[in-house]
């Protein structure tokens, strides 16, 4: 099990800034760990205007907290983006990113980032692994949505909450859940066959590592990883609120 936290992203150089400091990238994932996607959390300012095409890669983008609107510069229809909102764009979407309101979102990125690449003229990031070609445009879901539509596993006399946002169907490389843990509860993460991150949106818990019997108190803004076949065992100490990336499933399984 590994746990990260800010203030250990800072001591490694993970945390990046630009000259006026309207943005905060920490890069939780990178290439280098292993885990077949990267992500960071971001922070950015409100009025910000950014124009990306990443022609190499599949990212979602989870909001966590602001307002803003992501325009298809292709076919010109926008979304607003608001708390539990995730949008997915790949190779074929030129779009814009305005942000009305200080914005905290987490970027998952497919094949996955060094951590030190940096836009071009087009606002693409150059290629860090083989992605297949598609046809696919850039989508947009909404949590909320998905709770209306039955989209909710409800376990645990109703203590354990679970939204699947993206799954192996959306074909991006990894699968985003929400996950949310009413205050004393508790659940077991891992897979048999993925690699998973865990990001702590909000509240207070813990997480031990079953087999080595490690233990970690969790935050908001810490992430804790589980390789494959780990187990760990998550308890609540207030209610909390974690996003949850898998790795893609591996060919022939499932």
């Amino acid at each position: 099990m590994i746990v990260r936290t800010l203030d250990e992203l800072e001591a490694l150089g993970r945390i990046k800034y630009p000259a006026d400091r309207s943005f905060r990238s920490a890069r939780f994932l990178t290439a280098a760990d292993g885990m077949g996607f990267s992500y960071n959390e971001n922070q950015v300012a409100g009025g910000t205007n950014l124009v990306v095409w990443l022609k190499h890669h599949w990212e979602a983008n989870y909001i966590v907290s602001g307002k803003g609107e992501v325009t298809d510069l292709t076919s010109g229809e926008s979304w607003l983006l608001e708390a539990g909102v995730l949008y997915v764009v790949g190779p074929n979407d030129r779009h814009r990113l305005h942000l009305t309101e200080d914005d905290c979102h987490i970027s998952i990125f497919h094949p996955p980032l060094t951590g030190e690449e940096r836009f071009d003229e087009d606002g693409c990031y150059e290629a860090s692994g083989a992605i297949e070609k598609t046809d696919r445009r850039m989508f947009v879901k909404n949590i909320d949505g998905m709770r209306c539509a039955g989209a909710e596993q409800v376990t645990a006399d109703g203590r354990v909450r679970t939204v699947e946002m993206l799954g192996d169907d959306d074909g991006i490389g990894f699968g985003v859940t929400d996950l949310r843990l009413l205050a004393g509860a508790e659940t077991i993460l891992g897979d048999r066959s993925r690699r998973q991150a865990n990001h702590v949106l909000s509240g207070s818990g813990e997480v031990t590592d079953i087999a080595g019997g490690d233990t970690r108190i969790l935050g908001p803004g810490m992430a804790f990883f589980a390789g494959v076949g780990d187990e760990l065992r998550v308890q609540a100490r207030t209610d909390m609120h974690f996003l949850s990336v898998l790795s893609q499933l591996p060919a022939g399984a499932g």
